[in-house]
């Protein structure tokens, strides 16, 4: 992000504007400027954060303009703003915007404001909305994508002196999914693991990356298609010690079949890989994943199966017979099958 590299060389604007609905790199950006603003011995003095939910952002401005009694520069992030939206304040707190717009025409050199505002949208009809985006060194941060969560990965694992391989980055993105804050956990246990190699492959992330339960469906799934059954109840019963529900595991057993199957029928089309996932909007490691487990399965196979799972379905949601015993009459079913 370049208004990262702006921070970590010292280039400071006197006004920011965080906002967008990626709470975790707004968390980021303010640990930055806290980072590179501030020293140690500066933070019980120059740092203020106000809630503009419970406190005027006049109140918050005289703390901008006032001088620093240490240090050099005064850090003040203020939550919430929700005078910049259209939404309906909670608490009546009356804010005057005009000492805020007399604030943004000559800001004091020594203050730094950081307004942070987990909103997806601000209100572009309101003067001061226009007039801070005018004047703040504005970071909109969404939801990423896929090529910007793989830069975004690798950006973190060089921090971290370490490389991490494209198909390591694909894997990744397959068993956590988007969620920053899970990603960077993760990142950080695979670079403390991989301190010695400096470098992070597909292995290392099968072995050591945390398991969500759409994984382990995944690997539920692999086990009936190399014939394992014993590996996939094991798995299944893992999942139920997890207290994991019936109704869930088969849903999410279901949502893995329909890719399959859907999977097959694009590939029968002569879809590539990109098209499909483009097609199905799911993330390309997961069509490529789901191509492999399709190519073990005729369409007469996956076409039963999918009999097998609606069945199985009213069972559970009827009562016909218990939770685990459907559940499980479905996998004794599922690998007696000719795939």
């Amino acid at each position: 992000m370049n208004a990262w590299k702006k921070i970590e060389q010292k280039q400071f604007s006197p006004v920011y504007l965080l906002y967008g609905t990626e709470s975790f790199l707004i968390n980021e950006t303010k640990q930055k400027l806290v980072a590179n603003v501030l020293t140690k011995e500066d933070l019980d003095f120059n740092l203020s954060v106000y809630d503009l939910e419970e406190t005027p952002i006049e109140v918050a401005l005289e703390d901008a303009e006032t001088i620093p009694f240490i240090g050099e520069k005064k850090l003040v992030i203020l939550h919430n703003p929700v005078f910049l939206t259209a939404e309906k304040q909670k608490n009546k707190i009356e804010h005057n915007v005009k000492k805020l717009e007399a604030y943004l025409q000559t800001p004091p050199s020594y203050s730094i404001v950081v307004f942070a505002s987990t909103y997806e949208k601000l209100d572009e009809r309101k003067k001061i909305t226009k007039l801070l985006k005018k004047t703040a060194e504005v970071i909109e941060v969404k939801k990423m994508g896929e090529p910007e969560l793989k830069v975004w990965i690798r950006e973190k694992t060089a921090e971290n002196e370490v490389q991490i391989d494209e198909s390591a980055i694909d894997f990744l993105l397959v068993l956590v999914g988007s969620d920053l804050m899970k990603l960077d956990t993760e990142i950080q246990k695979l670079s403390l693991f991989a301190a010695d190699t400096k470098r992070i492959d597909e292995n290392m992330v099968e072995d050591l990356t945390s398991r969500s339960i759409e994984q382990n469906i995944f690997s539920l799934v692999d086990k009936v298609v190399q014939r394992k059954m014993d590996e996939a109840f094991r798995i299944y019963y893992d999942l139920r010690k997890q207290n994991e529900e019936p109704i869930k595991i088969l849903a999410l057993l279901a949502s893995q079949f329909r890719l399959i199957y859907q999977v097959k029928e694009l590939m029968k089309r002569g879809y590539g890989q990109q098209q499909i996932a483009s097609t199905l909007k799911t993330h390309p490691f997961r069509v490529k994943l789901a191509s492999g487990q399709a190519r073990s399965f005729s369409e007469e196979a996956l076409g039963e199966i999918m009999n097998l799972l609606a069945n199985s379905d009213e069972h559970l949601k009827t009562g016909a017979s218990s939770r685990d015993l459907a559940l499980e009459l479905f996998l004794f079913k599922l690998g007696s099958l000719k795939v």
